[in-house]
C-alpha cells in the first residue's frame, strides 16, 4: 500500500488525475452493469459498499494524495465492486457467457474484502495502526484470510449461503472435507469483527482533540446503520433501512479524514439522539395503547389512534426537555445548574487569589459547556489574561477589549459601577451558541466577577498602600537616626571633647572647679550615650552595613536573657524584610525581657520555600497576646504590610514562641 502510495504522489498531476478517473470508471462500470442485471437484496450492501468507498477514497486520495487511509478505502470498495458484479452476474436467472467464473470472482474474495475491511477501519483515521503490536494481527487476519480465500476459490463452501444460479466453475476432490472445515473455519469472520471494534476502541480510548473528533463520526455512522438495520428488521422484518444507511459511512469517515466541518458533529449526534429518543417514545406510545389497550377493552381503531395523538401532543414538549437534557448530558457531559455554578463560585472564594480567577474559569465553562474561556483583568485599553480554561503552558497577549473578538469566541465585559474592569471570553464548540438560559447564567456569573476583580484590587492597593507606609516609616527612621549622628550627637560631643580640655586647664585653677567640670562632662557622655542607643532603636547602622546576621549577633549581645542565636545564611536580603526580622526579634527579646521571667532566648532565623521564617522561643511564664496598641500587633500589621503572617503561640506557664514568614520574592 505505500509502495502504491509513493508511486501515485512521484506521478505527474495528469496521471494521477487519469489513475483516479480509471479506477473510477472501472468501478462505476462493474457497479452500474451489475444494477442493471436485476436486484437482488441480499448483494445490495456489495454494490453500495463499493461505490461509496471507492468514492470517498478517491476524493481523499485527490485531496491528500500522501493520505494512507484514502488507499485503503479505494481497495476496499474496489473489491466490493468486483464482488458485487460477479455475484449480480452469477445470480441472474438467464444463461450469460462465462457467468460460473464471474460468479465465482464474486465469491472467494470475501474473507479478503472483510480482512481488509477491518484493516480500513482498524487504520482509522490517519492510516496508521494504534501502535506496531497491531501489524502482528493485521498480518494474521490478512494472513488467515487468504488461507480462507484459498478454500472458497477451490470448492463451493460459500456456494448454497449465497444462492447463485451459475454453478461452481471447479471440480476438486476433498468437498465434504472442505464444507466440514467450513462449518468451524467461518467462524473466523466474526473474529474479524471482533478484532477491529477492539481496534477502534483503543483508538478512542487513547484519542485527543482532533483525532477524537474524528472518531465519533465514525462511530456515529456505523451506530446510526446498526440502529437502522435493528429497526428495520424489528419494524419491517426487512434489513433495507440499514442497507441504504451503508452509504453514511464512508461519507462521515470521509469527513472525518479531511477534517471538514469536523466540530460540526457533536450538535449532530445531539440532535439525532433527541429525534431517536422521541421516535422510539411514541412509537412506544402507539403500540401501548393501540395494540395493547385495543386488545383488552374493545375499542374502535381511530378512536384508539386519536387518543393517543392527544396524549403524545400533551406529553411531546416535557418529554422533548427530558430527552434533549439526556442528550445534553451524553454528548456534552455534565452543565452545571445555574445554583450549581453560583454555589462553586462561592466555595471558591476563599481560594489564594492566584487561583481564584482559575476557578472561576472553570466555573464557568461548567457552566455554559465552554471548550475554553479566559478571564481578563484591566482597562478596556489594556486587558491581561489573569485566569484561564483550560490551563496552558503559554499566556496570551495582553490585548485591547475590541481585540478581543476572534472566530467562535463570545466576549462579555466586565463592568462595575460603568468602569470596564476586566472581560471573559468564551469559546464553544462550532455549531453550538448559547442558550437562554446560559446567557442569563453567564450574565450573573460575569457580575460575581466583577466583585471578585475589584475586591482583588482593592485588597492589592491597600497592600500597596500598607507598604508605602512602612517604607516610609523605615525612611523616617534612617533620616531621624541621620540628623541625631549628623546634628545634636555630633555636636555633644564637640562639647564633650571642649568640656575634657577646659577641665585639663581647670584643674590649675582649684580642684573643686575641675570636679565640676568632669561631672558634667560624664553626664554630657551619658546624654550621648542615651541619644546613640536611641538612633540605634531607630534604624541600626550594622542592619544596614553588614546585613541581618550581625545585627541579631548584637541585638543578642545587648539582651538582658541569655539567647542562643542560629541564623542559617541567606544572603542579603531586600531591604524591608531584613529590617521586619530585625524588629520581630528587637521586639521578641524586649518582651522577654520584661514580661517572661525566661532563662534563656532561642532565635532561630532560616530561608523557607520563597520567604525568611523567623522564629523566638523563651521558656518564660507565657501568656503573651498581640492586642491593640500592643508591640506585637504592630509587628503583626507590619508583617501584613509584606504580605507575610505572624504567629504567636503563648499559653499560660508554657513559655512564648513567636513565628514569623516573611515573603522575599
Amino acid at each position: 500500500m505505500s509502495a502504491a502510495t509513493e508511486a501515485h504522489d512521484q506521478a505527474p498531476p495528469t496521471v494521477r488525475e487519469a489513475g483516479a478517473a480509471l479506477v473510477a470508471l472501472v468501478v462505476a462500470t462493474l457497479v452500474g452493469y451489475g444494477w442493471y442485471l436485476g436486484f437482488h437484496l441480499e448483494n445490495v450492501h456489495n454494490g453500495l459498499i463499493g461505490a461509496s468507498f471507492t468514492a470517498v477514497g478517491l476524493y481523499v486520495v485527490r485531496m491528500r494524495p500522501r493520505h494512507p487511509e484514502g488507499w485503503l478505502f479505494v481497495a476496499t470498495g474496489a473489491l466490493h465492486a468486483v464482488m458485487f458484479f460477479g455475484r449480480q452476474y452469477g445470480l441472474h436467472d438467464g444463461p450469460l457467457v462465462g457467468a460460473s467464473w464471474l460468479g465465482w470472482v464474486g465469491v472467494w474474495p470475501l474473507p479478503l474484502a472483510i480482512a481488509l475491511a477491518g484493516w480500513t477501519f482498524m487504520a482509522f483515521p490517519d492510516g496508521r495502526l494504534p501502535s506496531p503490536w497491531w501489524r502482528f494481527a493485521v498480518v494474521a487476519m490478512m494472513a488467515v484470510a487468504a488461507v480462507l480465500a484459498v478454500v472458497s476459490a477451490l470448492w463451493p463452501v460459500e456456494y448454497d449461503r449465497i444462492g447463485l444460479a451459475a454453478p461452481h466453475p471447479l471440480d476438486v476432490p476433498g468437498g465434504e472435507v472442505a464444507d466440514r472445515v467450513w462449518d468451524y473455519a467461518q467462524y473466523s469472520y466474526l473474529l474479524f469483527q471482533v478484532l477491529w471494534t477492539v481496534a477502534i476502541v483503543v483508538r478512542i480510548r487513547r484519542a485527543r482533540g482532533d483525532e477524537a473528533r474524528q472518531m465519533r463520526w465514525l462511530v456515529f455512522a456505523v451506530v446510526t446503520a446498526i440502529v437502522l438495520l435493528m429497526a428495520g428488521l424489528l419494524a419491517f422484518g426487512s434489513p433495507v433501512p440499514g442497507l441504504l444507511a451503508i452509504p453514511l459511512i464512508p461519507v462521515a469517515a470521509g469527513f472525518a479524514i479531511l477534517k471538514f466541518r469536523l466540530y460540526d458533529i457533536d450538535p449532530v449526534i445531539n440532535k439525532t439522539l433527541v429525534v431517536g429518543a422521541m421516535l422510539l417514545l411514541i412509537t412506544a406510545a402507539y403500540v401501548a395503547i393501540v395494540v395493547g389497550a385495543g386488545a383488552v377493552v374493545p375499542a374502535d381503531e381511530r378512536a384508539l389512534a386519536l387518543v393517543t395523538t392527544a396524549i403524545v401532543a400533551v406529553a411531546f414538549e416535557p418529554l422533548r426537555r427530558r430527552a434533549q437534557r439526556l442528550a445534553d448530558r451524553l454528548v456534552y457531559g455534565h452543565r452545571a445548574t445555574p445554583y450549581e455554578a453560583l454555589s462553586r463560585l462561592s466555595a471558591h472564594l476563599e481560594d489564594p487569589p492566584q487561583d481564584l480567577l482559575d476557578a472561576i474559569a472553570a466555573t464557568v465553562a461548567g457552566a455554559v459547556g465552554a471548550t475554553e474561556v479566559v478571564v481578563w483583568v484591566g482597562d478596556e485599553h489594556r486587558l491581561v489574561p489573569r485566569g484561564r480554561w483550560p490551563a496552558v503552558t503559554v499566556e496570551a497577549a495582553p490585548a485591547a477589549l475590541a481585540g478581543l473578538d476572534g472566530p467562535r469566541r463570545l466576549v462579555r465585559p466586565v463592568v462595575h459601577r460603568g468602569t470596564v474592569r476586566g472581560a471573559i471570553t468564551v469559546r464553544k464548540p462550532a455549531g453550538e451558541s448559547l442558550s437562554a438560559t446560559e446567557v442569563r447564567l453567564l450574565s450573573d456569573l460575569v457580575a460575581q466577577t466583577g466583585l471578585v476583580i475589584v475586591q482583588q484590587q482593592q485588597a492589592q492597593e491597600i497592600q500597596a498602600a500598607a507598604r508605602r507606609i512602612v517604607t516610609a516609616e523605615d525612611a523616617a527612621r534612617r533620616r531621624i537616626e541621620r540628623d541625631l549622628h549628623d546634628g545634636a550627637q555630633q555636636r555633644l560631643v564637640t562639647l564633650g571633647l571642649e568640656l575634657g580640655a577646659l577641665a585639663k586647664q581647670a584643674e590649675t585653677g582649684g580642684a573643686a572647679m575641675a570636679d565640676r567640670v568632669r561631672q558634667a562632662r560624664a553626664q554630657l557622655l551619658e546624654a550621648t550615650a542615651e541619644l546613640r542607643e536611641l538612633a540605634r532603636g531607630l534604624h541600626p547602622m550594622v542592619l544596614a552595613q553588614s546585613g541581618l546576621e550581625p545585627a541579631l549577633a548584637a541585638l543578642a549581645d545587648r539582651s538582658a536573657i541569655p539567647v542562643r542565636l542560629h541564623v542559617a545564611s541567606a544572603g542579603r536580603l531586600p531591604r524591608d524584610v531584613e529590617a521586619t526580622a530585625y524588629y520581630v526579634v528587637s521586639e521578641a527579646l524586649t518582651n522577654a525581657a520584661r514580661h517572661s521571667g525566661a532563662s534563656v532566648v532561642v532565635v532561630d532565623v532560616a530561608p523557607v520555600d520563597g520567604g525568611l521564617c523567623v522564629e523566638v522561643t523563651d521558656d518564660g511564664r507565657g501568656g503573651a497576646r498581640p492586642g491593640p496598641g500592643t508591640g506585637l500587633q504592630g509587628l503583626a500589621d507590619r508583617l501584613a504590610a509584606l504580605g507575610g503572617d505572624l504567629q504567636v503561640d503563648s499559653p499560660s506557664g508554657g513559655g512564648t514562641r513567636v513565628r514569623a514568614v516573611l515573603p522575599c520574592e
